[in-house]
């Protein structure tokens, strides 16, 4: 399951980085061709000559190399079809959960579109510390995959969790992830992400609170399952990494639905994450309004209503997932517009619930299909709901 893939292979300063001659070894037995990143720290536990060596390729650890020229961090994260980081010591997670980079390690790790695995080694009080734990599942919670360490004798003389994972353990873990098939392998998504602003003169606008993360997470986890997907985003501060994901950036409204109309119908999935504007105003001023004495009175008009449009326009294989976030009658509102709009599931959330809706990292989701059959999910991490989310599509796809 290995043959031809690209494995970059990260290693940290631990008395674990011994197994990555070995893991460097069973990689290349497997048909994969590996590329290895040291730590400056690691170079006193395994030398660079001997994981070029085995690997056949030349070892990085510093930004620029001895005759001047740049190691490119940025074309090798994007390079990998995945990025292992064997052993993975307390130090660079702590640096990685906190978006620190001050090596080349770390460079290529924030630079990465490719899935990252990472294999903890370290001392038991070390990793059962809190801040250890915490760094643990921030890293896990962005959809890297933990490779758990394992009990036994560590360097420290103590005995207990720690060590880290054996390389024919991370070699089946990786060939675990690449025999998987990716469940929407083929299939189009449209995604929409973030608000609209409707421009009331050259500097004001009537908008909302969302931050765009429900909608990129969504269309990560899309991709993810090998869906390509084409994601429309009103204004935003998040970027996306996976390169089967293409963005589109708009602004209003109008602009959002003239580009779903656009892509819907080559579409197989949509998924109305969006939270789009109700009214615009019916004519933007020229000129910055200027305050005066008196009231103002703002003349507003209805926007197109997206997820109606598209609704009246599915056809039989098309799914498309709408949103509701309501704060009062939440269920029975959410069901209604599920049925106007021609939606097959649609994610409710509350703003009466505390972690949830615009602006946090968190949400609470209910997930309900057309015959209101209803999934109550507890507060998880938008990246963890929208796993959620396209699982409940995977399902509807393939029913």
């Amino acid at each position: 399951m290995l043959t031809g893939k690209k494995i970059v292979l990260g290693v940290t300063g631990s008395i674990a980085a011994y197994k990555a001659a070995v893991l460097v070894r069973l990689l290349v037995k497997e048909g994969a061709e590996v590329k290895v990143v040291m730590t400056p720290s690691a170079h006193d536990f395994i030398t660079p000559l001997t994981l070029s060596t085995l690997s056949k390729n030349p070892v990085q650890t510093h930004f620029t190399k001895p005759q001047g020229e740049w190691n490119n961090h940025v074309e090798l994260g994007l390079w990998g079809d995945a990025f292992v980081i064997a052993p993975a010591s307390a130090n660079t997670i702590s640096k990685m959960a906190n978006g620190q980079c001050d090596n080349l390690l770390l460079a290529t790790y924030l630079s990465a579109r490719c899935p990252v695995f990472f294999a903890p080694a370290m001392d038991l009080d070390m990793l059962q510390h809190p801040s250890t734990q915490g760094n643990l599942s921030t890293l896990t919670s962005w959809g890297n995959q933990l490779i758990n360490p394992g009990f036994g004798e560590l360097a420290s003389g103590l005995t207990g969790n720690g060590r880290m994972a054996e390389p024919e353990e991370i070699i089946s873990h990786l060939q675990r992830f690449f025999s998987d098939k990716k469940k929407l392998n083929g299939k189009k998504a449209l995604v929409t992400a973030g608000p609209t602003y409707e421009a009331i003169d050259p500097v004001r606008f009537i908008g909302n609170h969302s931050s765009g993360k429900m909608g990129y997470a969504i269309a990560e986890e899309l991709a993810q399952q090998g869906a390509e997907v084409h994601l429309v985003s009103g204004p935003s501060q998040l970027s996306v990494t996976h390169r089967h994901i293409e963005l589109k950036k708009v602004t209003s409204a109008e602009e959002m639905y003239l580009a779903c109309r656009d892509l819907f119908p080559a579409t197989d999935i949509a998924v109305l994450s969006a939270a789009v504007a109700d009214y615009k105003p019916v004519a933007m001023a020229g000129q910055k309004i200027k305050k005066t004495d008196d009231n103002l009175a703002l003349e507003l008009t209805k926007t197109h209503d997206i997820a109606a449009e598209l609704g009246k326009l599915k056809k039989n294989g098309q799914v498309i997932v709408g949103f509701a976030l309501e704060t009062e009658n939440e269920q029975v509102n959410a069901e209604k517009k599920l049925s106007s709009k021609n939606f097959d599931l649609i994610v409710l959330n509350s703003l009466n619930d505390k972690g949830a809706g615009f602006g946090v990292d968190t949400n609470k989701v209910s997930i309900i299909d057309r015959k209101n059959g209803v999934k109550n999910f507890s507060l998880k991490s938008k990246k963890e709901v929208a796993r959620d989310i396209v699982t409940a599509i995977i399902e509807k796809v393939h029913a």
